[in-house]
């Protein structure tokens, strides 16, 4: 049986490895979506880049409440589940700041500053994910 982690232990599992999330959002005629992404940490906040014309940017811009979901497939499993307010920011600096992070954290530092060039322009969006609430599980097979 699982057990709930820490704080301490929440953020080592969301920033281990390139873990990806899963985003879901709320469409505009009520039916949730789903997307993978990529993402780092800002204290407990969640960040993310995406593209202007997703469906993503698109269901937060009319509702800003997601849920984001990491988990271990590996036993035991475990799972982190956040739930929280997003906001688009759209600054350039805070773009290329975050975009660079991101990009080194999934593709490596070699490629770091490649991918935060590529996703630090007009047509890309920077999100931030206020949690409200936690849910966490280490070791579920135990």
């Amino acid at each position: 049986m699982g057990r709930e982690m820490s704080d301490d232990e929440r953020r080592a599992f969301l920033l281990e490895g390139t873990r990806t999330a899963k985003l879901g959002t709320v469409r505009a005629d009520g039916r949730p979506h789903i997307a993978p992404i990529w993402f780092d940490l800002d204290g407990d906040a969640v960040v993310f880049n995406t593209g202007r014309e997703t469906v993503k940017a698109k269901n937060i811009g009319r509702n800003p409440r997601v849920a984001i979901c990491v988990d271990d497939d590996q036993p035991p499993f475990s799972y982190v589940i956040i739930e929280g307010t997003a906001e688009i920011r759209n600054d350039v600096g805070d773009k290329l700041i975050w975009a660079t992070r991101i990009g080194g954290r999934y593709m490596g530092a070699d490629r770091a500053d490649e991918f935060g060039r590529r996703n630090a322009v007009d047509t890309e969006l920077l999100v931030h994910v206020t949690p409200t609430r936690f849910i966490t599980e280490a070791g579920v097979s135990d």
